[in-house]
């Protein structure tokens, strides 16, 4: 069950491996090198918005940063059964991003908040955008009438997700931030000063520019080579949909408290 209040680090790394958030988590192995391989193979599903070229073009070089920013087993050789994401490095991942919000609420900045993973992610996301909007940042509204072939763009409790058929819907593709930062440029908005997101929300914006960090799972590797690189700012390990959304409360608790936002 989650732990009540703010978590110390070492009370954060246990219930991150309790409850499967990091450590041996339900992405098997073989599913984290089939996308690792079509990443490297050039299936743009899998470059999360970002235009990685044939930089990444050997799966064994995707996998070495896996194995660093994540900590995947690091040998090429161990194709079957469990994986990993090292707990610390997760802890790591949010006091990068918690001091990139820090930033943000100082600079009483635009913030833009966006979820592939509406499933797992949607109240992270919530509640670090209430956090910031307390501080006096401002959440970017997005236009209305955006959509992609997908589904419609859509903005529930200040977070942007994908909805198609009454559905709020999973997706890779970074067409839905590109439709977001195209309708503010019609609107004649200016565009966000940091982009809190997943998926390939995070991975187009980081592409065009704008200060981009995110969370990822240990079988999409695109946003950990875009941190690699610079493009990203943070990308934070994690298992991004476990049981149940409420697991995440005590991360979320933690990231706001070290980011001086939790009141």
């Amino acid at each position: 069950m989650p732990i009540p209040g703010t978590p110390s680090r070492a009370q954060l790394v246990d219930h991150l491996v309790r409850t499967r958030i990091a450590g041996d988590v339900a992405t098997p192995r073989e599913n984290n090198l089939s996308h690792y391989r079509r990443l490297a193979n050039g299936d743009r599903n899998f470059w999360f918005g970002l235009e990685l070229g044939d930089r990444w073009a050997d799966e064994q070089d995707v996998l070495a940063v896996m194995a660093e920013r994540v900590g995947v087993n690091d040998d090429p050789e161990y194709r079957y059964g469990q994986d990993t994401i090292d707990p610390e490095l997760t802890v790591d991942g949010l006091d990068r991003l918690a001091a990139r919000l820090r930033k943000a609420a100082e600079g009483r900045e635009r913030v833009l908040f966006a979820t592939g993973h509406p499933g797992g992610l949607l109240d992270v996301h919530r509640a670090t955008a209430a956090a910031l909007r307390a501080a006096g940042c401002e959440i970017v509204v997005i236009p209305d009438g955006l959509r992609t072939d997908e589904g419609y763009v859509m903005q529930f409790a200040d977070v942007a997700v994908l909805e198609h058929g009454a559905t709020l819907w999973h997706t890779h593709s970074g067409e839905p931030m590109r439709a977001i930062l195209t309708g503010l440029e019609h609107a004649g908005q200016p565009l966000p000063d940091l982009v809190v997101a997943d998926h390939g929300w995070a991975g187009y914006a980081a592409q065009h520019g704008l200060d981009s960090v995110g969370y990822a799972d240990s079988n999409d590797p695109a946003l950990f080579l875009a941190e690699s690189e610079g493009t990203l700012q943070v990308a934070v390990p994690l298992d991004d949909h476990v049981v149940s959304p409420r697991y995440y409360d005590p991360m979320t608790a933690y990231l706001l408290a070290a980011a001086g936002l939790d009141g």
